[in-house]
């Protein structure tokens, strides 16, 4: 069994990180966790030093019940307490009888939060009973589980609007459960429609009248969950509950990640181990991964916009000193500063991207003029290298030009694509691709799944004896957009003046790099991007080591 407090902490138990990812989380609609995904969840935010990691409602729900009895054997934690999630008795009966109760005290779990109503409206509406045994329901369960051995928190539900129609009995059933010997009242803003000076206003006052120790939980729904989450620890507030990346039902949860960011870096709270902060942006991703959810790109701290800079005025200054346009340096939640090439950017722009992809610009006036110049030519006409790093690599280093300059690992001569609807109704393209590779002229031929796909097919199979690396290198994603010949995505105007963007993301099963073409016909748009995709990956197997930073690992 996990330890009953969390002292693997930096603050110990003077102050609660308390993560919810595995019950509110999963509430999201599109999230489905296993058994076996709940316990990497689980080891994954106790490596980051969380210290209480609630892992779902035992007795309630089958799947939960069994990550319980797989945790108690499976899981060695060695930050984290592992909470189970239930209610109270029900009204009528005792706890000790109660086989809700009763699987809480099964799940071995060290400690237990119990739910309860706060809000006379939904006593007397949704229990339907009344305050007096609301109270009682709320000190039984309380009481029979903390003579059991088991630490409590008390899930005051709808708290805040609660307190707002009554203070009275929202104070009463908190008080039941504090003098029955819960740890923790946890003001709990279910519906999420609470803004940050009134909630941290009642916290305040709620602690004033009781003394009791009290934490949060807030939802979404007005986008102020983590801004509310902090302004409670700034009213007094010693235990926050969030979920990871804000998962939740409807808008979501206050996100963990963003309010530790916001808790250690700007109110200087030693909320996770040192070591563990630049994990932050690691540990995000990879419990995206888990959630089989895209990570958030513009996520606070932790989202790969989080410190992108577009704008040619902020790369000047950025040049200057990058603390004039970041909050904190990345580096400390294992993020990094990314400097974006558009038609906004200016020389600064480019020459900090430059440097971002080992590309000397900065005693090069002349290549980065002309690169500067190409580059919003090309952006004017459709072309966009934010996302494509590694066109943008090959497109400057071809401007430096001499050692810098990267040739194609092979010359087209022509390629022709062709669509076979069968009379069987499946519908084949096929594609013949004549290049010149090692002083050979090869000619190939290959079938795919779509226009693309065979000529990616007939490439390989052209060059596949000549280059041997050409299997290590995978297309995993392929983004396509209908832009008007001005290079607008926005304008209405279709047909004959319409061109394409077309962006590939390749893989070498170590990598990533994004490569992007531009033409009327889709067709060629893709070869532009697929030849981008394998030249950059000839120019690092020629170099002997990875290059440009538009890979990821």
């Amino acid at each position: 069994m996990t330890r009953t407090s969390p002292a693997g902490t930096p603050l110990g138990d003077a102050f609660h990180m308390y993560d919810t990812t595995l019950r509110d989380g999963a509430q999201r609609e599109g999230i489905s966790y296993s058994v076996t995904d709940k316990l990497a969840v689980a080891r994954l935010l106790d490596d980051l030093g969380v210290g209480f990691i609630e892992g779902g409602w035992p007795g309630a729900m089958p799947k939960d019940t069994e990550f319980f009895a797989r945790a108690a054997k499976e899981l060695d934690l060695k930050h984290a307490a592992l909470v189970a999630f239930g209610s109270t008795r029900r009204a009528g009966a005792k706890a000790d009888t109660d086989p809700q109760v009763r699987a809480l005290l099964d799940s071995q779990a060290p400690v237990i939060t119990l739910v309860a109503k706060s809000d006379r409206r939904h006593i007397e509406l949704a229990l339907r009973t009344d305050v007096d045994e609301a109270a009682e329901m709320v000190r039984d369960t309380v009481a029979f589980l903390v003579a059991e051995g088991r630490r409590v928190f008390l899930d005051a539900e709808h708290f805040f609007d609660g307190y707002a129609f009554d203070s009275d009995t929202a104070l009463r059933v908190i008080g039941a459960g504090m003098e029955a010997g819960a740890d923790v009242a946890v003001l709990c803003d279910t519906n999420g429609g609470q803004l940050p000076l009134g909630l941290a206003e009642t916290v305040r006052e709620v602690i004033d009248r009781t003394g009791f120790r009290v934490g949060i939980h807030c939802q979404d729904d007005t986008s102020c969950a983590v801004a509310n989450s902090v302004a409670a620890v700034q009213a007094g507030a010693s235990h926050v509950q969030c979920t990871a990346n804000g998962y939740g039902e409807r808008a979501g949860n206050a996100d963990l990640f963003a309010v530790i960011g916001n808790l250690v870096t700007k109110l200087g709270m030693r909320v996770l181990p040192t070591e563990a902060m630049p994990e932050l942006t690691r540990v995000s991703h990879a419990l995206a991964e888990i959630a089989n959810i895209a990570p958030d790109t513009h996520q606070a701290y932790v989202g790969t916009s989080a410190f992108a800079h577009k704008a040619g005025l902020h790369a000047s200054a950025i040049k200057v000193d990058p603390e004039l346009y970041n909050h904190i340096d990345p580096v400390i939640v294992g993020n990094d500063m990314r400097v974006l090439v558009t038609e906004m950017a200016g020389r600064a722009s480019l020459e900090l991207k430059g440097h971002e992809l080992g590309v000397d610009l900065a005693g090069r006036p002349d290549a980065l003029n002309n690169a500067l110049a190409k580059v919003k030519e090309l952006e004017a006409r459709g072309w966009s290298f934010e996302a494509a790093d590694a066109s943008l690599e090959l497109l400057l280093r071809d401007e430096v030009g001499g050692a810098e300059a990267v040739r194609a690992p092979f010359e087209l001569e022509s390629y022709r694509v062709i669509l076979d609807h069968r009379i069987d109704g499946e519908v084949v393209s096929e594609a013949t691709v004549k290049v010149h590779v090692a002083g050979r002229r090869v000619i190939a031929t290959a079938e795919g799944n779509g226009p693309v796909h065979a000529l990616d097919a007939a490439l390989r199979k052209a060059l596949v004896p000549h280059l041997p690396w050409i299997d290590e290198v995978e297309l995993t994603d392929y983004k396509v957009r209908i832009l008007t010949s001005g290079g607008s995505p926005r304008a209405t105007e279709h047909g004959t003046d319409a061109v394409t963007r077309v962006l590939v993301q390749s893989t070498d099963h170590g990598l990533e790099w994004t490569t992007v073409g531009v033409h009327g016909n889709i067709v060629e748009a893709s070869w532009l991007a697929l030849c981008d995709a394998l030249t950059h990956k000839a120019m690092r197997v020629r170099s002997g080591v990875p290059t440009g930073g538009g890979l990821r690992p």
